[in-house]
């Protein structure tokens, strides 16, 4: 039989959630000093270790810079500076919590396509985390590929490698309100210069680029890997705005069906309706924050039809609002509708005199 689960199935249509769950972890895997405490978790600059290279100590600063809010927090895990995988590091995130990993080294390591593929494997077992690296067009929502080849700051140039961290740190300190498209970076004060096509063109490809507007140097447009795009996985899904804002849905439904609803309740029709009743009041904060224009939910009845079927219960006769209440088990099916809202990123504005 298996673990008692809940399957959650998230398109651009369709969504289930209960309450809005916190984000804005970024993980962070360090080559160097191991600490006696590992990982380490970092709030503040305070908070870093004074054992900590420089180097180390830089990349957990270009994080914290965020963008509107810092992140919530950095959890850096550290390992041997001679070590020849993430083995040890893997296996910790992948049972504990973080929104967006980071690895300073990855692409020196070798190991951007294993990381990839590690988050997307993650991904399709629902946990809804994601990664920004550097030089990967990788297809995929969960993977921020990153490729501006070179910043400057203070007569410094750090590598697209090296400015992940200030990436991630952007992008996980962005509200669900708004997008980093056209994010200043007023530490910067050049980068790696392209024409009007090349940046459209790299944007189309699903690259995360940084631009000199002749002013100050900004984010071009917040969008992820993504570039196929299917019937349940459209342009949506290219943003990092839209798809952190399903990720937190599906976060919050699962996190507190486990803990609240599961095993909790009798699967009565009245219990139901009390489920429904708590995420459409998710919905409702969710809408009131801005973050949703609109969401409806309730029993699907053609899943109830299927399901007693298959159980060899002869339900032709009976009709919707039959099908709604019958038993069906310890099984709740749910349908769910939801637009969410996008941020402002393109304005027409044609001027006559």
């Amino acid at each position: 039989m298996g673990m008692p689960g809940i399957n959650i199935s998230f398109s651009e249509v369709a969504a289930t959630a209960i309450r809005r769950g916190e984000r804005g972890v970024i993980g962070m895997i360090l080559k160097g000093t191991v600490p006696s405490k590992n990982p380490v978790e970092v709030y503040s600059v305070k908070d870093i270790p004074s054992t900590f290279s420089n180097a180390n100590k830089e990349q957990l600063q270009l994080a914290l810079a965020g963008y509107v809010n810092a992140p919530r927090k950095i959890v850096a895990y550290c390992i041997g500076a001679s070590a020849e995988d993430y083995t040890e590091a893997l296996d910790w995130f992948e049972v504990n919590k973080f929104d967006y990993l980071v690895i300073p080294t990855v692409e020196t390591d070798g190991k951007t396509k294993e990381i990839a593929s590690w988050i997307k494997s993650l991904r399709g077992e629902g946990k809804r985390v994601k990664a920004v690296l550097p030089n990967s067009p990788s297809d995929s929502e969960g993977i921020i590929n990153y490729t501006t080849e070179a910043v400057t700051a203070d007569g410094v140039t750090y590598t697209a490698e090296q400015y992940c961290s200030r990436i991630a740190g952007i992008i996980a300190g962005t509200p669900l309100t708004i997008a980093c498209t056209y994010a200043p970076l007023s530490e910067l004060t050049d980068c790696t210069r392209l024409k009007k096509d090349d940046m459209d063109k790299a944007v189309d490809a699903g690259e995360f680029i940084v631009f000199f507007d002749g002013v100050k140097v900004k984010v071009a447009r917040g969008v992820n890997s993504l570039v196929m795009t299917t019937d349940t996985k459209g342009a949506q899904f290219k943003k990092i705005k839209i798809v952190e804002a399903m990720d937190m849905i599906h976060d919050d439904i699962k996190t507190t069906a486990e803990d609240s609803y599961l095993g909790k309740y009798a699967n009565s029709y009245d219990n139901k309706c009390l489920l429904i009743s708590a995420i459409n009041g998710y919905f409702s904060k969710l809408i009131a924050d801005g973050i949703l224009s609109s969401a409806e939910v309730g029993i699907d009845v053609n899943a109830n039809r299927i399901y007693l079927e298959s159980k060899g219960e002869d339900v032709k006769s009976l009709n919707d609002d039959e099908i709604k209440t019958h038993d069906t088990g310890d099984q709740v099916f749910l349908y769910a509708k939801v637009k969410i809202l996008d941020a402002i990123e393109e304005i027409t504005l044609p001027i006559s005199i």
